[in-house]
């Protein structure tokens, strides 16, 4: 559905020197920087995946969904979305994809929005019968009734983000780029957009690229990660793996019965626990050693924090 291949965005940036002087100066010689905003990308997404598109700030995420969308036209590279090259924003091609930004939005300020989606269903011709049936079923799945007369600016963040979804998805389009989609969100907002995405995408098959610096969404509706840092590609595969070359292993926490010794194998006393942090390949056989060595009153097994992991991968490779 998506192909990606060496894509690249180089921005020419001007430089302006310092003071009066360096003011009237860039007027008649203008020094031009290069900021490469994206370097040589490659990754290709099937249909119906769901794919978690993660980065610092600056990393290069947006432009590369902008590239995607059709916004921005790449300094090199190929990219074929849906079968299209999205530089020619071909009618047919912007009815196979969406692009929502968490701080962005399309909603009429002013207005109610069950204008918006009326505006949606003319913009993109939509048959009226089943336009109407898929503004029921979005109505219905992200619970809008009370929402759809009350003006834009009287609703919440979190109101605003469900109907900008909606709209989005009236046309019914395969493809999803989502930027920041719970951006400011309370946690209970947060959820409620995670569950309909994945219930979209179930429902749908739409295929869903996905930016967030909420590691909670990534983990949540994204089995695999692609991630680039400086504009060029980092890791693209299952998130599970992604934690276990970067995390260091797991931790494996064990409280007791009775008093422990200190020290016990590959465990160390912890705040009042036995903890050993071990590559994934040794847990089992830690878990079988304090078993076998002690009397277990619990025992959890915990996987290192999303945002540690992405941390040390940046730094690695930087």
């Amino acid at each position: 559905m998506i192909q990606v291949n060496a894509l690249s965005k180089v921005y020419p940036v001007p430089k302006r020197g310092e003071g009066l002087w360096g003011s009237l100066r860039s007027i008649f010689s203008r020094e031009v920087e290069e900021v490469r905003a994206v370097a040589d990308l490659s990754f290709s997404i099937q249909a119906g995946e769901r794919v978690g598109f993660l980065g610092p700030n600056g990393a290069g995420k947006t432009t590369t969904l902008k590239m995607l969308s059709g916004l921005l036209v790449p300094t090199s590279g190929d990219r074929v979305v849906a079968g299209f090259d999205p530089s020619k924003r071909d009618p047919a091609f912007l009815r196979r994809i969406t692009l929502v930004m968490g701080q962005k939005q399309q909603l009429l300020w002013d207005l109610p929005p069950i204008e918006t989606f009326a505006l949606n269903r003319a913009l993109f011709g939509l048959e009226e019968a089943e336009a109407k049936r898929t503004q029921e079923e979005l109505i219905e799945l992200l619970e809008l009734g009370p929402l759809l007369t009350r003006p834009v600016r009287n609703l919440s963040l979190g109101e605003r983000m469900k109907c900008e979804l909606a709209a989005a998805l009236l046309h019914r389009p395969d493809v999803l780029f989502l930027d920041e989609p719970t951006i400011g969100l309370d946690v209970r907002a947060q959820v409620a957009v995670r569950r309909f995405i994945a219930e979209w995408n179930e429902r749908s098959g739409a295929t869903v690229l996905l930016t967030s610096h909420y590691m909670a969404d990534i983990a949540a509706l994204c089995p695999r990660v692609i991630v680039i840092a400086g504009g060029a590609l980092r890791y693209d595969g299952p998130l599970k793996d992604l934690a276990e070359r970067y995390g260091g292993g797991r931790k494996v926490i064990v409280r007791t019965r009775d008093e422990a010794p200190e020290q016990l194998g590959p465990f160390v006393r912890e705040d009042g626990a036995l903890v050993a942090r071990l590559p994934s390949a040794e847990v089992t056989a830690a878990v079988d050693f304090a078993l076998r060595q002690v009397a277990v009153a619990d025992l959890s097994i915990e996987e290192p924090p999303l945002e540690d992991v992405l941390s040390k991968l940046f730094a690695e490779r930087t």
